[in-house]
C-alpha cells in the first residue's frame, strides 16, 4: 500500500487508463459503493455543463468547473466520515454533495437568491454548510490551510475523533499559508489530511514555473509527514490512499500530504481563457485519460454498469438539475436588510441606527423613482 512509505514519488494507481487493473490490491468495496462513485462523477460532469451554460447566458455570475478532476473529488470525499470537517478550495462542491449538501442549495448559492444559505454574501462556487461540516473559503489562495490545521489541533485537544480534510491546488503550495499549515500540523501531529489536486496549472502558471521540486508530494518531507503521489484520475486509487490517510489521522498518527495528479480539462474559471497559455495537444492527451471513461470501463467489466443504467441515471440527474435551476430562478434576491444580520448575536445600537437610516433611504428612493 502506497501510504506506508514515508514519501512516495511513484504514482500509486489501481486502474490503468484503459480501465484494467495494474495489479495493486483492489479495495474491497460493495457494488453499491462503486456505483455511487460513478454516479457522483457523472453528477459533477453534468452539473458543470449546466452551470457553465448558465454563466455564459448571464444567469449566474461566475463558475469554476471540476471537469477532468471528478475522480479526485469523489474518491477523497467518500473516504471521510460524517463527523469530519472539510476546508475546501474552488473545486470541492462535489465533496459537499457527497456528504449531504443538497443540490438545490448548491444551485441557490450560485444564483445568490433569497433561499441561498449564505444570503448572497459569497461568490458563486464558494459553498459552505454547517450541517455537513463544509467550511466557507476565500478566493485568496491557501488561506483555508492554517484554519484547517487549527481546527484539527482543536479536535485533538478536545479528544474528538474528528479528521479535518484540507483541499488545495498545486498553486497553493507556493503560498506562505501552506508552509504555516504544514509546519504546525507536523509539529503538533494534527489529525489533518492535506489533499492537493495537482491539475498542472495555477490559473495560467504551469507547475514547472512555480516550483523546482521534483514533485508536489515531496514537499511533505520537510514537515515530517508522509507524502503520497496518487493518480488523481483513478477513483479507486484516490479512495484507497485517502482512506488510509484518514485512518492514520483518526488513530493519532498525525497528518498526511496527498498529491493527486490530475488535469483541469476546462478553464480555471469562467473568467479565464486557457487557449491563451495552454497547448490544445496537452488537453487532448489528458482527455484520453478521462477519469469517468476509465471507471466506466472497469464497472462494465465487473458487470455493474451498462448503457441503460447510465441513460436512466443521466435522465434522473438532468431532471433534478433542471428543477433546481427553475426553483432558484423563481426566487428574488435576499432582502437588503439581511446585510445587518449574523455579525453579532444581538444587533448593536450603532448597527440598528445604520439599518434604520438605510431602510429609510431605500423607502425615500422608491418615492423618487415613482
Amino acid at each position: 500500500m502506497a501510504a506506508t512509505h514515508r514519501v512516495s514519488e511513484s504514482l500509486y494507481q489501481i486502474l490503468r487508463d484503459d480501465g484494467t487493473l495494474t495489479g495493486e490490491p483492489e479495495p474491497a468495496l460493495a457494488p453499491e459503493f462503486l456505483i455511487r462513485m460513478m454516479e457522483g462523477m457523472l453528477l459533477l460532469r453534468h452539473l458543470d455543463d449546466r452551470m457553465l451554460k448558465l454563466q455564459r447566458q448571464g444567469r449566474i455570475g461566475f463558475y469554476g468547473t471540476v471537469t477532468g478532476q471528478e475522480a479526485a473529488v469523489i474518491g477523497s470525499a467518500l473516504a471521510l466520515e460524517p463527523q469530519d470537517w472539510v476546508f475546501p478550495a474552488l473545486r470541492e462542491g462535489g465533496v459537499a454533495l457527497m456528504r449531504g449538501y443538497r443540490l438545490k442549495d448548491l444551485v441557490n448559492q450560485n444564483f445568490a437568491n433569497r433561499t441561498d444559505l449564505l444570503k448572497g454574501r459569497q461568490m458563486p462556487c464558494h459553498y459552505s454548510d454547517r450541517r455537513v461540516n463544509h467550511v466557507s473559503w476565500s478566493s485568496c489562495i491557501g488561506t483555508q490551510l492554517p484554519q484547517a490545521t487549527g481546527a484539527a489541533i482543536a479536535a485533538k485537544y478536545q479528544g474528538d475523533r474528528v479528521v479535518v480534510m484540507a483541499y488545495l491546488g498545486d498553486g497553493a503550495t507556493s503560498e506562505s499559508d501552506f508552509h504555516v499549515a504544514m509546519n504546525f500540523a507536523g509539529v503538533f501531529r494534527a489529525p489533518v489530511v492535506f489533499f492537493c489536486q495537482n491539475n498542472h496549472w495555477a490559473i495560467s502558471v504551469p507547475r514547472r514555473i512555480q516550483t523546482a521540486s521534483s514533485s508536489i508530494a515531496i514537499k511533505a518531507l520537510a514537515y515530517g509527514m508522509p507524502g503520497i503521489r496518487v493518480d488523481g484520475n483513478d477513483v479507486l486509487a484516490v479512495y484507497d490512499v485517502t482512506r488510509e490517510a484518514v485512518k492514520r489521522a483518526r488513530e493519532g498518527q498525525g497528518p498526511t500530504f496527498i498529491e493527486a495528479v490530475t488535469y483541469r480539462m476546462g478553464a480555471h474559471s469562467t473568467s479565464d481563457d486557457p487557449t491563451r497559455y495552454r497547448d490544445e495537444q496537452e488537453v487532448d492527451t489528458w482527455r484520453a485519460r478521462d477519469p469517468i471513461e476509465r471507471f466506466r470501463k472497469y464497472l462494465i467489466t465487473r458487470g455493474l454498469w451498462d448503457e441503460q443504467k447510465e441513460a436512466d441515471y443521466l435522465e434522473k440527474i438532468t431532471r433534478a438539475i433542471q428543477e433546481a435551476v427553475e426553483g432558484a430562478e423563481k426566487e428574488p434576491p435576499p432582502p437588503v436588510e439581511t446585510m445587518f444580520e449574523d455579525v453579532y448575536a444581538i444587533l448593536l445600537p450603532h448597527l440598528e441606527e445604520q439599518k434604520r437610516s438605510f431602510m429609510a433611504y431605500l423607502a425615500q428612493r422608491e418615492q423618487w423613482l415613482d
